[in-house]
């Protein structure tokens, strides 16, 4: 990590902000606020809502809250048109001074490793290396072991129901961006630029973080869906049920993998040859109380 220098801003009075858009997703949405509110202030969050119908969550604050026209489209062209709106947005912000913008789904959680003693503010401004475009962590996809952990009490903090996930180059994502630039759909990749994975940052995904509740989104969706969960169920809470769990040395092994490794087809996005592994999610990060 470059030292800062005179002329560069320091910590204390470096700007962050996070942003998103979400559609008809409450429950992801109000804990999205509470957690990155809470990391860097309401004031500084800024939220799409996909569609005029859409209710502002009752815990938004001072969150800059903005609803547009819903636009009926494929999943291709919507993931997009979305991400398109968002990187504008970033760029918008990095023009009115912020510094950080952190930019992510609504059930991803960017955590910095509380073993560093640092908030998530904190060590964002602190590691901020020269001359790179975005900073990723380490993706986790938090997955019910329905063998061992029951539904979800939605009263409940996630990760005190939840405790393994699957390590997953799909949520290894560039959220954090340093400057402008177009985050690729999903924000899975920048455009023209190379990712770089932090030692102490780790994205967590929550979309399997229970089969209930892929149900109930899937009835929404129409019978095929269900019936499809049914037969095949889903792809993570599959793999974290029934493989064993690997020791903390698969985390560490992963970055390094993902830093080296990339598809011949997306060398903008990391890969680790198709292993799968299922750590256990570091009880220490119960403490970030998502």
């Amino acid at each position: 990590m470059a030292p800062h220098t005179a002329s560069q801003k320091t910590p204390k009075n470096m700007r962050i902000a996070a942003i998103t858009m979400a559609r008809n997703d409450d429950f992801f949405l109000n804990r999205w606020i509470r957690y990155y509110g809470d990391a860097f202030g309401h004031k500084n969050l800024y939220i799409l809502l996909d569609g005029m119908d859409q209710s502002i969550p009752k815990n938004a604050g001072a969150a800059h809250v903005t609803k547009l026209e819903h636009r009926p489209m494929t999943r291709a062209a919507g993931d997009k048109y979305r991400i398109g709106l968002l990187s504008d947005l970033a760029a918008k912000l990095f023009a009115d001074g912020y510094d950080i913008v952190v930019g992510c789904d609504t059930d991803e959680f960017l955590v910095a490793d509380p073993d560093t003693g640092l908030s998530l503010a904190a060590y964002l401004t602190a590691a901020a290396p020269r001359g790179v475009t975005s900073l990723s962590g380490l993706g986790l996809d938090v997955g019910q072991n329905l063998a061992m952990e029951q539904p979800l009490d939605p009263s409940q903090p996630l990760l005190t129901q939840r405790g393994r996930a699957l390590l997953s180059t799909r949520y290894t994502k560039p959220v954090v961006l340093y400057r402008p630039a177009a985050w690729g759909s999903g924000f899975h990749h920048v455009r023209g630029h190379n990712f770089h994975i932090d030692k102490n940052l780790y994205l967590l995904h929550f979309g399997a973080v229970d089969m209930n509740m892929l149900m109930t989104k899937a009835a929404a969706r129409g019978a095929d869906w269900v019936n499809h969960l049914r037969r095949r169920g889903n792809g993570t809470i599959n793999t974290v049920t029934r493989r064993p769990i690997r020791g903390a040395w698969a985390m560490r092994l992963a970055r390094m993998m993902q830093t080296i490794f990339r598809p011949v087809y997306a060398w903008g996005k990391p890969s680790m040859l198709g292993i799968k592994w299922v750590v256990r999610i570091p009880a220490r990060f119960a403490q970030t109380g998502i």
